[in-house]
């Protein structure tokens, strides 16, 4: 009997360390956060004028980013060239500022910054810390604006689609990693997608 209870204990613990195997992150699924970049815009107030601005602002910067990220492959690529653009994207920002009849200063930084949990059409991308264009302008305390900048999911419009999975195998994630962002209603991926925000909270 003593036996027989010490077995079904084991099988227990077996069972329990294989569904750990299946929902941690030990395929490297963390990388989601070092192998993208997003893109943050602050409006200066909630105002409807304000919002409206920042959308423009928002526009005129993926003019900029758009063609000089489109050859890119990793996250280091991309942050190499927007460091060197930032002086273009700040110029350019506060240009279309002046042009809506607006003095508004423009800040552009490229730093790690906390994103809770995005949404987009196709894609989710799980909260935690990401490399991140960050433009704020004026105040900055209106609503923010927020895409995947690279690889290049940011539209025009305020909604942003993925493009397919070869868009985000060719800047290094797995393909196990795309179903963590894109498939997180089903009941393995979305575990996998929460433990992965888990960790993330624990050493923010």
């Amino acid at each position: 009997m003593q036996l027989a209870k010490k077995v079904l204990i084991l099988c227990i613990v077996c069972m329990a360390a294989m569904l750990l195997v299946t929902v941690l992150p030990v395929h490297g699924e963390e990388e989601i956060y070092d192998s993208v970049v997003r893109l943050h815009v602050l409006a200066n107030s909630d105002s409807e004028e304000d919002q409206a601005l920042k959308l423009q602002v928002r526009d005129e910067i993926l003019l900029i980013t758009a063609p000089i990220l489109k050859e890119c492959k990793t996250q280091d690529q991309a942050k190499e060239i927007l460091s060197a653009a930032i002086p273009d994207i700040k110029a350019a920002a506060e240009k279309k500022i002046a042009s809506l009849g607006y003095n508004y200063p423009v800040e552009v930084l490229l730093d790690n910054e906390y994103y809770p949990t995005k949404e987009y059409e196709s894609c989710a991308f799980p909260e935690g810390e990401y490399l991140s264009l960050r433009v704020i302008i004026g105040e900055g305390e209106g609503q923010n604006w927020w895409c995947c900048l690279f690889p290049p999911l940011c539209l025009s419009g305020a909604t942003s689609k993925v493009q397919n999975e070869d868009a985000f195998i060719s800047v290094g994630l797995s393909t196990e990693q795309y179903k963590i962002i894109t498939e997180t209603n089903t009941p393995k991926y979305k575990v996998r997608f929460k433990i992965l925000e888990v960790f993330q909270r624990a050493f923010k």
